[in-house]
């Protein structure tokens, strides 16, 4: 049973791009791209950006370690004072724990993030994970990338591609944070 849907002041429903089974599959199909990519797991790490993108990295962990019967270390990373656009995101910006608990230097990471769009948040993401060591790769995985871009960024792993207008949002609503598992697509008002 899925949790009632949340309606925002400003955004109207549109349509559900993804349920809990589709969801699920594009995310061990993701796990199964990235072993195949890296000849293993023995080397690979996943990072999460907060917030959606720690339970997937968590998530892609749990998969990884199924098929190979190896876990891959995952960690938690915060890029808010990475942005380029800390001055407009608000006066005291919410800063979370980064939680990195294994040595980058020579592992080959993989970013999770829930959407890619412009491209600033995995810019940012970029800039704090190479302050930590120097990583043998750093690839990408999103659970939607929704085009749009502003930087010359593109994703490794994508669940799902959505072309969307500039006035439409996509969420993807995650158990762990949300109490439900969907992508969602919405309009601004």
């Amino acid at each position: 049973m899925s949790e009632p849907r949340v309606e925002h002041p400003n955004l109207t429903f549109k349509a559900t791009l993804m349920g809990e089974v589709e969801l699920e599959r594009a995310l061990k199909r993701i796990a199964h791209e990235v072993v195949e990519r890296n000849k293993g797991a023995e080397r690979i790490a996943l990072v999460g950006i907060h917030t959606r993108g720690v339970p997937i990295a968590e998530r892609l962990s749990a998969y990884i370690a199924e098929y190979e019967g190896v876990t891959p270390p995952f960690g938690k990373l915060d890029i808010t004072l990475y942005r380029d656009d800390l001055t407009e995101i608000a006066l005291q910006p919410i800063v979370r724990k980064t939680e990195v608990d294994f040595d980058v230097h020579g592992m080959r990471i993989v970013l999770c993030d829930d959407v890619l769009f412009t491209g600033r948040t995995a810019r940012a993401a970029l800039d704090a994970l190479i302050d930590m060591g120097r990583p043998a790769a750093i690839q990408y995985a999103v659970v939607v990338d929704r085009g749009h871009r502003e930087l010359p960024i593109r994703a490794d792993y994508v669940g799902k591609n959505v072309p969307t207008s500039s006035s439409e949002v996509v969420q993807v609503k995650l158990a762990e944070v949300d109490g439900v598992n969907a992508v969602e697509l919405w309009e601004r008002a």
